[in-house]
C-alpha cells in the first residue's frame, strides 16, 4: 500500500509539548535542525516510516463541517504552501498541547516533517507527517579506551519504538485526505491522540467496509445467534467458519449472496438483517451492500474469529470444516458428549 523507497525528506521542526493539565508548557524551538551526519538522516526516517506498513486509512472528520477540523486547516494550508512548515508545526503543537489534558498523557518531543515522492497505492503524492516520542529508554555504551573499556550510559529514543505517529496524503483531500496513523497506547483512557488531536474517522474504503461486516458478523454469532435459536457452541463455530471462508473464497461481497451461502435459513437471515440494522445505528457505521473484499482485512479480522470448542477444563477441539462430522449428545446418566467422525490420523 505504502512505498517510501523514493521518498524525499524536506524539512523538520521539533516542539517539546507537555501535558497541560499539569502546566508542563510548550518549548518552541528555533528554526535551525541539523543532522550530524546522513546516517543520522537515515536512522530517523527508519523511526519515522518503518512502522507504517499496510495500516488502516483514515480521513480527518468533523460533525459539521471539514474546514472546523483544526488539523485538516493547518494540513491544508501546509500542502498548499511547503514553505510555510515552520510556522504550521507550531500550530500543529500548540493544538497538541490544548488537547493533551489526560492526567495518563506523557509529554515529549513532536517532529513535524514534509516529505516528497511517497507512492500510496501507486499513485506518488507529497505526505505530512507527526511524530511524538513519549518514552525514554536507557541505553549502555561500551567506550574502547587504550587496552580497557568505559562503561557509562545515555537515555535516548528507540528507534525500534514510535510512540504516536501520523502520516497524511495529498490525496483525497475533499474526503478528509488519506491518513495513517501509529498508537502505541491501546487505552481507551488516552485515544487523545486519534480523537482529539487529529479527530479521524475510518475511511469509506473495501479495507473498512470488510473489516466492518466480519465484525457484525461475528458479534451476531456469537451474541445474537444463540439468543434467538436453540444452537451449539459447534454450530456457532460452523457459522464463524462459513463467514470466513465466504471473505476467503470470494473477490467481492454481494450481502444477499453472503446471507444465503452462510446462514441459508430465512429465519436465520431475517434475524441477522435485524441485528445488522441495530449495529449499524450503534455505532455510526455506514456500509455499502457490494464492495470487493481487502484480503488485508480479513487476514486480520480471521485472528479473532475463534474455532476453539472448549470443554470444562479437559479438552479444546479446534472445528475447521464440515459441521456434520460433530455428533452431541446427552448419556443416560446425564454426562454430555461430542462424538467425531474422521477419516486418517496424523
Amino acid at each position: 500500500m505504502i512505498d517510501f523507497t523514493q521518498i524525499q525528506f524536506d524539512g523538520i521542526f521539533i516542539h517539546q509539548v507537555g501535558n497541560k493539565l499539569r502546566d508542563e508548557g510548550l518549548k518552541i524551538s528555533s528554526k535551525d535542525i541539523s543532522f550530524e551526519d546522513d546516517e543520522t538522516r537515515s536512522y530517523l526516517l527508519k523511526y519515522f516510516l518503518s512502522p507504517f506498513n499496510n495500516n488502516e486509512v483514515y480521513n480527518f472528520f468533523h460533525p459539521s463541517e471539514l474546514d472546523l477540523n483544526a488539523i485538516y486547516v493547518f494540513v491544508k494550508r501546509l500542502f498548499a504552501s511547503p514553505i510555510t512548515l515552520y510556522q504550521s508545526s507550531i500550530d500543529i503543537s500548540k493544538h497538541l498541547y490544548e488537547n493533551s489534558t489526560h492526567p495518563k498523557i506523557s509529554g515529549g518531543e513532536l517532529c513535524v516533517c514534509y516529505f516528497t515522492n511517497c507512492l500510496f497505492d501507486g499513485v506518488s503524492a507529497d505526505a505530512i507527517g507527526f511524530f511524538k516520542s513519549e518514552n525514554k529508554d536507557v541505553f549502555l555504551k561500551f567506550d574502547s579506551i587504550r587496552n580497557n573499556f568505559k562503561i557509562k550510559h545515555e537515555s535516548g529514543i528507540n528507534i525500534n519504538k514510535l510512540d504516536k505517529g501520523c502520516l497524511i496524503f495529498n490525496l483525497e483531500k475533499d474526503k478528509g485526505y488519506k491518513v495513517c496513523i501509529i498508537d502505541s497506547n491501546k487505552s481507551n483512557d488516552t485515544q487523545y491522540w486519534k480523537n482529539d488531536f487529529l479527530n479521524i474517522k475510518p475511511a469509506s474504503d473495501d479495507y473498512h467496509f470488510t473489516k466492518d461486516f466480519l465484525s457484525i458478523t461475528k458479534d451476531f454469532v456469537t451474541k445474537q445467534f444463540s439468543e434467538d435459536f436453540e444452537v451449539s457452541k459447534a454450530d456457532q463455530i460452523n457459522l464463524l467458519n462459513r463467514s470466513v471462508d465466504y471473505f476467503k473464497t470470494h473477490e467481492s461481497f454481494d450481502k444477499k449472496e453472503f446471507e444465503k451461502e452462510v446462514f441459508q435459513d430465512p429465519e436465520i437471515i431475517k434475524s441477522f438483517r435485524k441485528f445488522d440494522k441495530i449495529y449499524r445505528d450503534d455505532n455510526e457505521i455506514e456500509l455499502t451492500e457490494n464492495f470487493d473484499i481487502s484480503t488485508q482485512a480479513v487476514k486480520k479480522q480471521a485472528r479473532v474469529f475463534k474455532s476453539v470448542l472448549k470443554l470444562d477444563n479437559n479438552f479444546d477441539i479446534y472445528i475447521h470444516g464440515d459441521r456434520e462430522l460433530i455428533e452431541q449428545g446427552v448419556e443416560k446418566d446425564g454426562r454430555k458428549y461430542y462424538k467425531i467422525y474422521y477419516k486418517d490420523e496424523s
